[in-house]
């Protein structure tokens, strides 16, 4: 069974030479999203959480190396569908406790504007309220520990 060591080894990897939209090595955001998680499970999902979606990873390579049915279950929800819509994605995301805590945590990763450059986009405010409407819903749909209907999300 592969353990929290072997995903960090692999998403290390999978994002070597990837840079944030800052300038950073990628695999920083990654492991900065598993040091919020509190099970071991969840930290391995949360370093593997963008693997499948932004490299030539598949989920069989990580089936192949031993993870577990539920940490490969919860990095397919976290991976968006190609033609998906955010809201669909948010829809799939909020019915797995795992990929939703660890997208709360991606969530707000991604909203730290230390992350960005100095001077912001339109499109990077944009970005920005799209996140805040998607970690609203996910935070709600956390403390009720409920499937709610996702409504939409421009």
């Amino acid at each position: 069974m592969a353990d929290l060591e072997t995903a960090i080894a692999i998403a290390t990897r999978a994002h070597k030479g990837q840079l944030d939209k800052g300038g950073y090595p990628y695999i920083l955001h990654p492991l900065r999203v598993m040091m919020k998680q509190t099970s071991n499970a969840a930290r391995m999902v949360a370093v593997l959480h963008d693997v499948v979606e932004d490299t030539d990873f598949t989920l069989q390579h990580l089936n192949d190396a031993g993870f577990s049915y539920d940490v490969l279950f919860a990095v397919e929800i976290l991976t968006r569908k190609e033609n998906e819509s955010y809201s669909d994605y948010l829809r799939r995301v909020v019915t797995n406790p795992i990929a939703r805590r660890v997208k709360l945590a991606d969530i707000e990763d991604n909203m730290d504007l230390k992350r960005l450059p100095e001077s912001f986009s339109e499109r990077d405010i944009n970005r920005m309220q799209r996140y805040r409407s998607a970690w609203e819903i996910l935070r709600l749909a956390e403390q009720a520990h409920v499937d709610e209907p996702i409504p939409e999300i421009p």
